[in-house]
């Protein structure tokens, strides 16, 4: 096994990997004690035979620079071949800027192939490139050194095996005309606003009951300034204030630290100094928010009139095309997506792209009353009325 230590090896192996139609990557990281992830080790491999083909690189090796890889990332003649990526792309986003193109993701393909919601590497590595793996380095503490041999040969087979799996899919794909399908999905994961998280709207992922916009506007200023000092400390969002503490202090309005001493839920790190001051300040903030300037909250589907009979209907056609086209009904539409359909939205993903075209056209026919569900044996068939 090679472990490359010198910005020369690295640039050196990536110069070889650009003469081929593809490379696949994989990386090791650690996010328990940081906002941003640490990155610990970058697993590489480009096809053919021979140990030369697949390396570790150490990013923690003094003096080692990552820019030759991500000159290889910026080379659209070659394919960049990951599984499940969104989170090995925003280590390089955050790094440098550098979302690779282009981009395959083998999760997104195997989906698309039928192999199931979420798929996971170890199932492709069984199923296409019949081979095992040993999973007894999965937990483990990538920045340590040096790294085990058993850690190295853990580490190694998430890039090698995966050349057998993207080529058994790329023929899959091509075969049925789906390679657009996977190139569609790609968008997301090659839009760099995927990978930024703006401060500004951090309360939108806090969930609540309470949607007052009084309250709502105290949570928009607490989760704000939860998100920039953790970004800003690189610490996890939670050593700062859990979600359950952050809605309790936007009930609750403290006014001084006497008031933050009262809280349930509040860790003690929080009950004084400047994340103390910052909680203060941002609920009073909050507090002092104009109702024109109240967070604005879409209640679109909130007040549908979802109709449960059509929706019903909507998921046994959604399981009979999954079932017909051999892909995953997660990736066609969600349950959320039937829903809205069923309340007369049209704004749906499950209604755009290729996902209207094998199941949307189908989805709005049937809302129409223009086709009709039947049993023939174990499957489900439209018939037109």
């Amino acid at each position: 096994m090679i472990t490359v230590t010198t910005t020369d090896a690295l640039a050196d192996f990536c110069a070889r990997a650009a003469q081929h139609p593809y490379v696949t990557v994989d990386t090791e990281f650690l996010r328990e004690r940081t906002y941003y992830s640490k990155l610990c080790l970058v697993q590489l491999a480009y096809p053919g035979e021979g140990e030369e083909t697949a390396v570790l690189v150490d990013p923690l090796a003094q003096g080692l620079s990552l820019e030759p890889l991500y000159d290889l990332f910026r080379d659209e003649g070659v394919v960049k071949v990951f599984h499940a990526a969104r989170q090995d792309l925003e280590i390089f986003f955050v790094d440098e800027g550098v979302i690779p193109t282009p981009l395959f993701d083998s999760q997104v393909a195997a989906m698309v192939c039928g192999f199931g919601e979420q798929v996971g590497y170890e199932t492709l590595v069984r199923k296409i490139a019949k081979a095992s793996l040993d999973k007894s380095s999965r937990f483990t503490d990538w920045s340590r050194r040096p790294l085990s041999d058993a850690q190295k040969t853990y580490a190694l087979a998430d890039v090698t095996h995966l050349r057998v799996i993207y080529e058994y899919l790329a023929r899959e794909l091509a075969k049925g005309g789906r390679d657009k399908w996977v190139a569609e999905e790609m968008a997301v994961l090659n839009d760099p606003e995927t990978y930024v998280t703006h401060p500004d709207d951090a309360w939108k992922r806090i969930k609540t009951r309470n949607t007052s916009p009084k309250f709502l506007a105290i949570v928009r200023e607490l989760a704000k300034f939860r998100e920039a000092h953790a970004q800003g400390k690189d610490i996890p969002r939670n050593r700062v204030l859990k979600d359950d503490a952050l809605v309790e202090l936007a009930a609750t309005k403290p006014k001084n630290l006497q008031d933050l001493g009262a809280s349930r839920l509040l860790l003690r790190e929080a009950r004084k100094g400047e994340i103390a001051d910052g909680i203060l300040a941002a609920v009073a903030a909050g507090v002092a928010v104009r109702p024109e300037d109240f967070p604005k909250v879409d209640g679109t589907r909130d007040k549908l009139q979802v109709n449960p009979a059509v929706a019903d209907l909507l998921r046994v056609l959604l399981k009979g095309v999954a079932e017909r086209e051999g892909v995953a009904s997660k990736l066609i539409a969600t349950a959320s997506d039937l829903d809205a359909i069923a309340g007369g939205l049209r704004d749906v993903d499950a209604l755009s792209g290729w996902r209207r075209e094998v199941f949307g056209d189908e989805a709005l026919r049937l809302c129409e009353g223009r086709i009709a569900l039947r049993v023939n044996g174990a499957h489900i068939e439209t018939i037109a009325v």
